[in-house]
Protein backbone atom coordinates (compact mmCIF):
# COMPACT_ATOMS: atom_id res chain seq x y z
CA UNK A 1 0.00 0.00 0.00
CA UNK A 2 1.30 3.48 -0.86
CA UNK A 3 2.34 5.88 1.82
CA UNK A 4 -0.08 8.70 2.57
CA UNK A 5 1.33 12.14 3.16
CA UNK A 6 -0.20 14.65 5.50
CA UNK A 7 -0.78 17.72 3.36
CA UNK A 8 -2.14 19.91 6.15
CA UNK A 9 -0.12 22.99 6.87
CA UNK A 10 0.19 24.96 10.07
CA UNK A 11 0.29 28.74 10.04
CA UNK A 12 3.92 28.60 11.23
CA UNK A 13 4.74 26.31 8.28
CA UNK A 14 3.02 28.76 5.95
CA UNK A 15 5.12 31.60 7.36
CA UNK A 16 8.36 29.60 6.95
CA UNK A 17 7.39 28.63 3.40
CA UNK A 18 6.74 32.26 2.46
CA UNK A 19 10.05 33.40 3.94
CA UNK A 20 11.95 30.57 2.24
CA UNK A 21 10.36 31.21 -1.14
CA UNK A 22 10.25 35.02 -1.23
CA UNK A 23 12.53 36.20 1.57
CA UNK A 24 11.28 37.64 4.84
CA UNK A 25 10.70 41.25 3.79
CA UNK A 26 9.30 40.63 0.30
CA UNK A 27 7.30 37.67 1.60
CA UNK A 28 5.58 39.87 4.18
CA UNK A 29 4.68 42.31 1.41
CA UNK A 30 3.34 39.52 -0.83
CA UNK A 31 1.18 38.11 1.97
CA UNK A 32 -0.14 41.55 2.86
CA UNK A 33 -0.65 43.08 -0.60
CA UNK A 34 -1.20 40.50 -3.35
CA UNK A 35 -4.92 39.98 -4.00
CA UNK A 36 -5.68 36.36 -4.84
CA UNK A 37 -8.56 35.55 -7.20
CA UNK A 38 -8.66 31.97 -5.90
CA UNK A 39 -9.42 33.28 -2.41
CA UNK A 40 -12.37 35.50 -3.27
CA UNK A 41 -10.20 38.51 -4.07
CA UNK A 42 -8.60 38.57 -0.64
CA UNK A 43 -4.95 38.83 0.26
CA UNK A 44 -3.25 35.84 1.86
CA UNK A 45 -3.33 37.65 5.20
CA UNK A 46 -7.04 38.42 4.91
CA UNK A 47 -7.76 34.79 4.04
CA UNK A 48 -5.72 33.49 6.99
CA UNK A 49 -7.39 36.00 9.32
CA UNK A 50 -10.77 34.72 8.11
CA UNK A 51 -9.79 31.16 9.04
CA UNK A 52 -8.86 29.83 5.60
CA UNK A 53 -6.70 26.71 5.60
CA UNK A 54 -3.01 27.74 5.36
CA UNK A 55 -2.35 25.01 2.75
CA UNK A 56 -5.09 26.45 0.49
CA UNK A 57 -3.69 29.96 0.97
CA UNK A 58 -0.16 28.75 0.21
CA UNK A 59 -1.29 27.02 -2.99
CA UNK A 60 -3.24 30.08 -4.13
CA UNK A 61 -0.23 32.29 -3.43
CA UNK A 62 2.09 29.90 -5.30
CA UNK A 63 -0.22 29.85 -8.33
CA UNK A 64 -0.55 33.63 -8.38
CA UNK A 65 3.20 34.19 -8.02
CA UNK A 66 4.22 31.52 -10.57
CA UNK A 67 6.09 29.39 -8.04
CA UNK A 68 7.10 26.11 -9.72
CA UNK A 69 4.82 23.24 -8.67
CA UNK A 70 7.68 21.19 -7.28
CA UNK A 71 8.05 23.81 -4.53
CA UNK A 72 4.39 23.80 -3.42
CA UNK A 73 4.35 20.70 -1.21
CA UNK A 74 6.26 19.83 1.92
CA UNK A 75 7.76 23.28 2.33
CA UNK A 76 7.78 25.11 5.63
CA UNK A 77 8.28 21.99 7.70
CA UNK A 78 11.22 21.76 10.02
CA UNK A 79 13.69 18.96 9.45
CA UNK A 80 12.85 15.99 11.67
CA UNK A 81 14.90 15.70 14.82
CA UNK A 82 17.33 12.85 14.89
Amino acid sequence: MGRKYDIRMRTSEFQRAVADEFGAAYGATVVRDVVLDALADRTAQEALDAGEDPRRVWEALCAAMDVPRDRWYGVGRLDPRR
